[in-house]
């Protein structure tokens, strides 16, 4: 943060030395860097020109000021975008180097299908994953960020996971690729899946395929 703002006070202080040395000419004549190149990192071409191809479209202003609420409003309303970072690179370009979002399930939206990203956005189902769970019921995205979060500090593998089932009573259940389904109580802590799957690993799953966890100290098998 010094740093940034050294920089610019040393901007300020070059700029203010030329036009005090510039004798009898006309502010309106200063011709400032106005931006010729915005490279970007960090996806892949047909991202990279779209995104391109939006910020283009917007009046950027020059090297020296940059209107980045802009450049901003533009990257921040793009799904793929998980994080972002802008360097000026003098005297006429811009760098914006970009974390893109990790793609966590599929979900159906006003019968549409859409990826969930890690951002907490709905992305455009371009995307061909097929390793990716299906959620069924109608989540809020950070409902199911949340219900990601306990299932990442499980011993779940979630790349394990098949279907994601939600209900309106705010609960959950899990259907794994082995057919295994484990039906969760409204409030289930990471402790509730580890002896889910330390339960399963005892269990015939030929003989069952559900483990209902639904009922307080009680562990429900059945077909």
């Amino acid at each position: 943060m010094h740093q940034k703002k050294s920089k610019k006070i040393l901007i300020y202080f070059f700029l203010l030395v030329l036009v005090g040395s510039m004798n009898n000419i006309n502010l309106k004549e200063i011709k400032l860097h106005h931006i010729q190149n915005i490279n970007i990192y960090g996806f892949n071409e047909k991202n990279k020109n779209a995104l391109l191809n939006d910020i283009q479209k917007k009046n950027l202003g020059n090297i020296f000021f940059l209107n980045r609420n802009e450049l901003t409003s533009v990257i921040d309303a793009n799904t793929l975008v998980e994080n972002y970072k802008i360097f000026k690179k003098y005297p006429s370009s811009i760098n914006i180097k970009i974390n893109k979002t990790v793609f966590l399930a599929k979900i159906n939206k006003n019968g549409k299908i859409f990826l969930i990203g890690s951002n907490g956005k709905l992305i455009e189902n371009e995307f061909s994953d097929n390793n990716l769970p299906f959620i069924f019921g109608n989540p809020e995205i950070k409902e199911f960020l949340k219900f990601k979060k306990i299932i990442d500090q499980s011993k779940i593998d979630y790349k394990n996971i098949k279907y994601i089932y939600f209900f309106q009573s705010k609960r959950w259940d899990i259907e794994f690729k082995n057919d295994l389904t484990i039906k969760l109580p409204l409030n289930f802590t990471k402790e509730t899946l580890n002896n889910s799957l330390l339960f399963s690993s005892n269990l015939n799953l030929k003989e069952n395929k559900k483990i209902d966890l639904r009922v307080k100290n009680q562990i429900i098998t059945n077909e």
